[in-house]
């Protein structure tokens, strides 16, 4: 069996986190090759090959494999054995909408699916449970990892102190250009706009020696928005890991959707509980 090729992240004994790549997988041309997203336009006899081989490599039957159909909100879901236990499609409309999965339940490996967007992953590992949170423009706005770690002490009991946490690979501050309009969404959701945005100046797309100069644009450095969320929340700065990898520049091996397209596969970051 063709086996995922995993980024594995050292969160500390008891669980097991990740981030997919591009390479060990049956999907091909943008999709390829390792793609679980079924809202994106793969084949599915290839998506159903890619998760059983991720089972299989995880340890974990299908139905403890766990996605939710992401929608840029703070919709967060407690993943628990009376989740588990519901009939298949309506735990699908229980993941319907959802930006975020935590639970306590071991053999469970919950995810998040992104193609520049950025991923988090929280581990309590006093009280062993974890999230998994999609963080693009708009959640973050809407601080989805703040109140993330907000919600695993309301249900957990979670210290904030206690969280180890890795942000996944994601588009970063050089690549990640954005209008006017988003800039000033950060602006006016209270955000301190000089530690995470900055102007870059633009080219017409021709050689750098024939190039014209552009108008300067706002450029937004996403996983720093969101480092600076968790700290806000109390979870301890060196405890929490920032992936190197920028999608948008190394879309050989990580999905970047403003490099492939819309129609194209995306990286599973996930989380178990052993």
């Amino acid at each position: 069996m063709t086996q995922p090729r995993l980024l594995i992240y050292p969160l500390g004994e008891g669980v097991m986190a990740f981030s997919s790549t591009r390479q060990g997988g049956y999907s091909e041309g943008r999709y390829g090759e390792f793609n679980i997203n079924r809202y994106c336009g793969d084949d599915e006899e290839s998506i159903r090959r890619n998760r059983e081989a991720l089972c299989h490599l995880l340890g974990v039957e299908d139905d403890r494999l766990l996605m939710p159909h992401q929608v840029h909100k703070t919709e967060i879901v407690v993943v628990d054995e009376a989740l588990l236990r519901l009939p298949v499609e309506e735990r699908a409309l229980r993941l319907e909408g959802v930006d975020a999965l935590m639970t306590d339940v071991a053999g469970v490996c919950i995810g998040v699916s992104t193609a520049d967007c950025i991923p988090v992953l929280l581990y309590d590992k006093k009280l062993r449970a974890v999230c998994a949170i999609h963080a693009g423009w708009r959640g973050t706005v809407q601080r989805i990892v703040e109140k993330s770690v907000q919600r695993m002490a309301e249900v957990y009991g979670t210290q904030p102190c206690d969280i180890v946490a890795q942000i996944g690979p994601g588009i970063h501050l050089e690549s990640f250009e954005v209008g006017d309009e988003v800039y000033d969404a950060f602006a006016q959701a209270g955000f301190d706009m000089e530690p995470i945005s900055r102007k870059f100046p633009q080219h017409d797309g021709e050689s750098p020696s024939h190039s014209t100069l552009l108008p300067s644009k706002w450029h937004i450095d996403l996983p720093e928005c969101n480092r600076l969320q968790m700290v806000k929340a109390g979870v301890a700065e060196n405890k929490i890991t920032v992936s190197p990898v920028c999608t948008f520049r190394q879309s050989d091996m990580f999905f970047s959707a403003r490099r492939l397209g819309i129609n194209s596969g995306r990286i599973f970051t996930g989380i178990l509980l052993r």
